[in-house]
């Protein structure tokens, strides 16, 4: 079978910032160990649990990202090389059809060999593999180029594996707690204000000088686009809003709703976002699933879990739409970061694993752009005008995609903060919830 090729577009926008194989050895080993890290608040069962066909075991993340480094680059680069076990070939390959075959998606669950610990020591055997090929090659460009692919894919399903178990957990009558540490503390609700752009014809995406050394290839090229005037909230929408938006028989207006969302909602009794529960009494409080356990819902906390439906017909009833990503990059540029460092927010880092509330009034910019939910924008998923995929089987990792999605902007709580730029794009279709989806208003400019 012949070894997978390297992508000379990926080289464009992949080289490590200093070109350095100490550092990318280090950032290696600490996202790695970053992944191990969580899952161990969770036992070899919870490891082995898939909840539906989106999601996968915690257990397939961890083999799965080794297959990536395994085949994309020991196959390519290390001399004499044997697979840790051929079999895995198969069972950890996600899409890349350009590989060979797949085991089913929706069947990942019913993997229950290799053991967990197996998956540790295929792990272990394949970092110490890779660290030795990096010795070995300290100045190969087209290694580093991989490594720095295969990292960023690593941090995307860092987020991956965190939503998925949340899903999972849901499902015990136990209401487990995945972590045990609540972030919330009193805080004293801001009214929603709007922040004004001219717009223009402007540039967008990806820009190495503002945005870093990486991105994925559905960042680029960077283009003009014509962005009418328009105003964007200053923080997201809130749980209390949403609340709002259900007592106001949000989710029974038809005339709030998509005709595809309507239907979704009618199909799947959607009466209130993912992991919330009925009160208990008439008055009650609305309470919901975290990784923290099931806590009351804070009224102050940015909404999540949220679909695309929802967030659209939300955004209707409040008199106003979702931002295009245009219009959200626009605004993101203009949240100041400390020197040398990305934008603050609500990461994976702080170890909240939940949006929080606004902690403080910004100063002329929106706040929460980045961290805490991902937004939900109005844009298709469409390739950028020119847009090219990498070469070679990694070329498979966006583009085949660009159909019946919407683009989301942020990051969120589940999100590494150096994975975070500007210019990334998420994607997922609209009837998806189980990500930390939310949403932040925006209107047109009345000096439209």
């Amino acid at each position: 079978m012949p070894s997978p090729s390297p992508s000379s577009r990926a080289a464009q926008y992949t080289q490590p910032a200093d070109g350095s194989a100490s550092k990318l050895r280090s950032r290696f080993e600490q996202i790695r160990a970053q992944t191990e890290a969580l899952t161990a608040p969770l036992s070899a069962e919870d490891c082995q649990l898939q909840s539906m066909p989106d999601a996968s075991p915690a257990k397939w993340h961890l083999a799965h990202l080794t297959w990536f480094f395994e085949t994309f680059i020991l196959e390519r680069f290390e001399p004499d090389f044997k697979p840790f076990d051929a079999g895995f070939r198969v069972l950890f390959n996600s899409y890349y059809n350009g590989v060979g075959d797949k085991y089913p998606r929706p069947k990942r669950g019913l993997i229950s060999r290799p053991a967990f610990d197996e998956v540790l020591a295929y792990r272990a055997e394949v970092d110490e593999r890779v660290l030795a090929l990096l010795a070995r090659r300290p100045n190969d460009s087209e290694l580093e180029t991989l490594l720095t692919l295969g990292l960023h894919h690593e941090q995307q399903h860092q987020e991956l594996l965190l939503t998925d178990i949340k899903h999972a957990l849901s499902f015990n009558p136990g209401r487990p707690a995945y972590a045990g540490h609540w972030p919330l503390a009193g805080i004293s609700p801001q009214p929603l204000r709007w922040t004004g752009f001219e717009g223009g014809l402007l540039e967008h995406g990806f820009d190495p000088g503002l945005d870093g050394a990486f991105a994925f290839d559905n960042e680029t090229p960077r283009h003009k686009v014509y962005v009418a005037p328009f105003e964007i909230g200053h923080r997201l929408v809130t749980n209390g809003e949403m609340m709002a938006f259900m007592a106001d028989g949000g989710y029974r207006r038809p005339e709030l709703w998509l005709a595809m969302g309507w239907d979704w909602a009618q199909a799947t009794g959607a009466a209130m976002p993912l992991y919330w529960q009925v009160p208990d009494t008439q008055n009650g409080p609305y309470r919901n699933f975290t990784l923290q356990g099931l806590v009351q819902v804070d009224p102050h906390t940015p909404v999540c879990h949220l679909s695309y439906f929802e967030a659209d017909a939300y955004a209707r009833w409040a008199g106003a739409r979702l931002p295009t990503e245009f219009e959200w990059e626009l605004a993101a540029r203009g949240v100041p970061a400390p020197p040398g460092q990305r934008a603050e927010g609500n990461f994976v880092e702080t170890g909240a694993y939940h949006p929080i509330p606004l902690q403080q009034r910004s100063a002329g910019h929106p706040a929460q752009m980045f961290g805490d939910v991902w937004e939900w924008t109005q844009s298709n998923y469409n390739p950028y005008p020119g847009y090219k995929p990498w070469e070679g089987l990694v070329g498979e990792y966006n583009g085949k995609f660009m159909c019946n999605q919407f683009v989301l902007r942020g990051g969120s709580c589940a999100t590494p903060q150096s994975h975070v730029r500007a210019s990334y794009r998420n994607f997922f279709p609209p009837e998806a919830q189980w990500q930390f989806s939310g949403l932040r208003l925006a209107r047109d400019s009345a000096a439209a």
